[in-house]
């Protein structure tokens, strides 16, 4: 999409830069429901199956089945969709401002495994386990 502003020259709509960097939206909100225990990214298991987290890639969950279950967890509280994370303040609030627009889930009840946690670490990118 594009539009001509009144100076004259044409200016690429922010909305086409966003589009590429959205999270896959759940096609179903049903028990197969799973939430990513590192950015708590909310989709299908068939979808971080299929394509990964948007937020995650380093976890590779989209070239091995087993990850999925290793980093993602169907026991999580609430959702929230995320439209333009720089700009929401429930974002920054649950710390996900810096995550690409998506649904994701207020709080997850599992931990990453430790495994999960080096990848993380050796990724230099932060891990905050869950509130016991």
């Amino acid at each position: 999409m594009k539009f001509v502003s009144s100076s004259g020259p044409t200016i690429e709509c922010e909305l086409t830069k966003m589009a590429s960097m959205t999270a896959q939206i759940p096609t179903s909100f049903g028990h197969e429901l799973r939430a990513c225990l590192r950015c708590r990214l909310v989709k299908t298991y068939d979808q971080f199956r299929e394509s990964g987290c948007e937020n995650c890639p380093f976890f590779k969950i989209e070239e091995d089945q087993e990850r999925v279950v290793d980093c993602t967890t169907p026991n999580f509280n609430g959702i929230i969709s995320v439209m333009d994370s720089t700009r929401s303040w429930a974002a920054r609030w649950l710390r996900i401002g810096k995550f690409v627009p998506g649904v994701y889930t207020l709080a997850v009840s599992d931990a990453l495994s430790e495994e999960m946690q080096a990848i993380c670490e050796d990724e230099r990118v932060q891990y905050i386990p869950p509130k016991r």
